[in-house]
């Protein structure tokens, strides 16, 4: 099934109102805890969460990491004003996290984060090489890097199918959503592809690896060189 590109920004309010609704804190625990496992030592002090939608995993991040600044990015204002509204409402992490309103790739968002974290950015760009070299932008040497993201399933029948099974009884729109995302996620061939065009340029994205991750998923893990 060849990819379908999606709009890259959600900033439809009735989009923004169904994700502030809906209960994804099975899938965020999961990321979290995948985290944790693949860097037990921590995220060092300054980490930056790209596409942050509402704010789900930057919340978890700060109060998981109680010695970082997290810092979410998303282009979406819709969305940004969830996470604003929800950071108000918990004082004891507004001098730690704090959410940018910015579209990639932008020049003026500054660098040297010891961790850059994404959760379901990649398949909403169109070009997803403006992952990639924000990775390579943000991230001080050494960084952390985790994305995670849905990855495109062989056939639109396959489609339905994840609809159904992970959307019954969901919002109409969220299921739209997830269908549209899931015809424009990538596959892990074409991601292990991006990077190695990545790395040409940015020869500190060279050990980042590429895998599966249970049966809708794939990520992207390692330390920037």
């Amino acid at each position: 099934m060849q990819r379908t590109p999606e709009p890259e920004l959600m900033n439809g309010e009735e989009q923004a109102r169904a994700y502030a609704a809906a209960d994804f804190s099975a899938g965020d625990q999961a990321l979290m805890a995948r985290l944790i496992e693949l860097f037990p030592a921590g995220l060092g002090d300054a980490v930056l969460d790209l596409g942050c939608g509402p704010g789900n995993i930057s919340f978890l991040l700060a109060r998981q990491f109680s010695g970082a600044r997290v810092v979410g990015v998303d282009g979406a204002a819709a969305m940004l004003c969830l996470a604003e509204q929800a950071l108000a409402a918990e004082p004891a992490l507004q001098q730690r996290l704090r959410f940018v309103q910015i579209c990639l790739p932008d020049p003026g968002l500054a660098g040297g984060y010891s961790a850059v974290v994404s959760n379901s950015l990649l398949h909403h760009l169109h070009d997803p090489q403006v992952l990639w070299q924000a990775v390579a932008a943000l991230g001080a040497p050494g960084a952390f890097v985790y994305i995670q993201d849905l990855r495109r399933p062989a056939n639109p029948e396959a489609v339905e199918a994840l609809v159904l099974a992970e959307m019954g009884g969901a919002p109409e729109v969220l299921c739209h959503d997830y269908r549209a995302s899931l015809h424009a996620a990538f596959t892990v061939p074409e991601v292990r592809q991006q990077l190695e065009c990545a790395a040409l340029e940015h020869a500190c994205l060279a050990a980042l690896q590429v895998a599966l991750r249970q049966e809708r998923y794939l990520e992207v893990w390692g330390q920037l060189l």
